[in-house]
């Protein structure tokens, strides 16, 4: 473990509280019951976000085999999952290059699972905010393993609703993509109520009430977010309709609390 990270094991955590709802092992007692009580209140948590993870595995797919994008910043990776982001780019194309940022601890700690890539291509790992683009954007390890110069692929999966503030998340995005090219893509995952409003807004209380900021979002306030750019087919959805596989078109709406899309920058 590397020197001075403090777990916080007492205290629930976002990225904890996911990892054991998907079935994984790198969580603590206080994850596990705020967990227990997040279900209560939303007791299809786990078909949402395993829906939300295959989201970002056919995102990942599709822009790189459809697109041609050989560059992802992920931000807010999250505990390494498999597969992760760079697994699946790598598969199409093996020269993909992929960032991971995150600013979590546990995820600081398990960062080395993140760092498979081909010979042909490379993977870093970043400890930083996404509150702190330009450092994301200026750190040694993006540009030496990125080139600015050519699109990258930017990945905000399950991460702009732990921010409150509309205009914050809009500023964070627009700091994110402004320096980077023409063609480059932001792709966002977010949870809505709007497949199941009572569900999720009480999932929302119990969060915050679990020391977990929450903000459910509906459709036209996530397409904002898109604003100056052009949004790929099918635009923002329920993440299981985005390109879906059999898996995904079976899955029911109102099991889904997350909207997703994918859009281009001119």
């Amino acid at each position: 473990m590397p020197p001075d990270v403090d777990l916080r094991t007492d205290v629930a955590h976002s990225a904890r509280v996911y990892d054991y709802v998907l079935g994984g092992k790198d969580n603590f007692p206080a994850d596990r019951a705020a967990a227990g009580e997040f279900v209560k209140s939303l007791p299809n948590l786990s078909t949402s976000m395993r829906a939300n993870r295959s989201f970002m595995v056919r995102m990942a797919r599709v822009l790189a085999a459809k697109h041609g994008i050989r560059q992802f910043l992920d931000i807010g990776t999250g505990l390494p999952t498999a597969p992760n982001l760079h697994e699946v780019a790598q598969k199409v194309a093996p020269e993909s290059r992929i960032v991971y940022v995150d600013n979590d601890p546990i995820v600081l700690v398990h960062a080395r699972a993140l760092l498979t890539s081909t010979p042909e291509g490379r993977t870093a790992y970043l400890d930083a905010d996404l509150h702190n683009p330009e450092g994301i954007l200026e750190s040694d390890q993006l540009r030496e393993t990125l080139d600015l110069s050519q699109p990258v692929a930017v990945s905000l999966i399950a991460i702009v609703h732990f921010i409150a503030d509309d205009t914050v998340v809009q500023d964070l995005i627009d700091r994110i993509m402004r320096p980077l090219p023409a063609g480059s893509v932001l792709a966002l995952s977010t949870t809505t109520a709007d497949s199941a409003p009572e569900e999720v807004h009480a999932g929302e209380a119990a969060y915050k009430a679990n020391g977990i900021p929450l903000i459910a979002r509906d459709k036209s306030t996530v397409e904002r977010f898109f604003h100056g750019m052009e949004l790929l087919d099918p635009g923002v959805v329920l993440v299981h309709h985005w390109h879906p596989d059999d898996e995904a078109a079976a899955l029911d709406d109102a099991h889904v609390y997350m909207y997703g899309g994918v859009a281009r920058k001119p």
